[in-house]
């Protein structure tokens, strides 16, 4: 994805660059209301947030990240909006509002542009930097230790049930003989030259489906996404809308078991929602997002 430079410009000075996907669409379905309180669990470069703040009078956000790079960014970009923006560092399923109730809830999952952009951080196999993926460098497991460290079982289970990866326990068996592995593109190379053509997805790097597969498990992305989606219905007002945006099938189908089976959420978007042409053409990385949007029912003895 090519930004503009002023984008690029602000990327670069505060470590992370970020367009935020189906954003015209995220709005729309949440119906931001003049006064609301809103939380943006995944707050990233903040750019879902300032649309939030933009979309009606004395809107307030509570934003969190895991990344402090993320935190440090969106302060830097929305410092603006003063009183009406607080920060909280930390993991959204971990987050406890106490007694506060919100209008709306947003959580735009997986890895960010600014996360995979920047080689050190070890998101990308397209450039090289350490296997490190944590999105919470505080957290002591890193993609290195899963590599070269866990057993072979253990590697092939992660590649195939976190990854999706067919040829999971060749390649468990191939990084066992070959690790230790140092770098992304090490490890990205050394996958590639052990698949043979027949495997091969089109444009998809052979890498693909292991490298998310680490960062799943580095990160306990799904263990923590199923947390939030139970507490998080508790955390609306009555008529308050929770609205996700997730990038690959593991995520989708979380996602819409959760909302459809809680007694709490009326589903609103029967399919989930795409973006169009023009936003993919605008920025590829969109093309894989979906959009679904749940509001909170009132019901008898629930607690609203």
């Amino acid at each position: 994805m090519v930004l503009p430079e002023e984008k690029q410009n602000q990327g670069k000075q505060f470590g992370f660059a970020h367009v935020p996907v189906l954003a015209s669409e995220l709005i729309s379905k949440l119906e931001v209301k003049e006064g609301g309180h809103y939380l943006d669990a995944t707050v990233g470069a903040g750019g879902h947030t300032k649309l939030l703040l933009d979309a009606a009078p004395e809107v307030r956000v509570t934003a969190i990240d895991r990344d402090e790079m993320a935190i440090a960014t969106a302060r830097a970009n929305l410092g603006a909006y003063g009183e009406r923006l607080q920060f909280w560092h930390g993991n959204f399923a971990e987050y406890d509002p106490g007694l506060t109730k919100f209008d709306g809830i947003i959580a735009d999952l997986g890895v960010s542009s600014g996360q995979l952009d920047i080689a050190e951080r070890g998101f990308s196999f397209r450039l090289q930097g350490d296997l490190d993926m944590r999105m919470d460098c505080r957290q002591s497991l890193t993609a290195a230790e899963i590599v070269n460290h866990w057993d072979q079982k253990k590697l092939a289970d992660i590649f195939y049930n976190y990854g999706e990866e067919r040829r999971s326990r060749q390649i468990a068996r191939v990084l066992v003989e070959k690790r230790p592995f140092r770098t992304t593109t090490e490890l990205a190379r050394a996958i590639a030259a052990n698949t043979p053509h027949r495997y091969r997805s089109g444009s998809i790097h052979p890498a693909t489906r292991v490298f998310q597969a680490l960062r799943i498990a580095v990160n306990a992305e799904l263990e923590n996404l199923e947390i939030f989606l139970e507490k998080a219905p508790l955390s609306l007002v009555p008529g308050g809308r929770i609205a996700l945006i997730d990038f690959h099938s593991l995520e989708d189908r979380l996602i819409k078991h959760r909302l459809r089976s809680s007694s709490l959420l009326k589903v609103l978007t029967k399919k989930p929602i795409r973006p169009g042409a023009e936003e993919v053409a605008d920025n590829p990385r969109s093309r894989s997002a979906k959009l679904r949007v749940a509001e909170r029912l009132e019901l008898a003895g629930v607690p609203g």
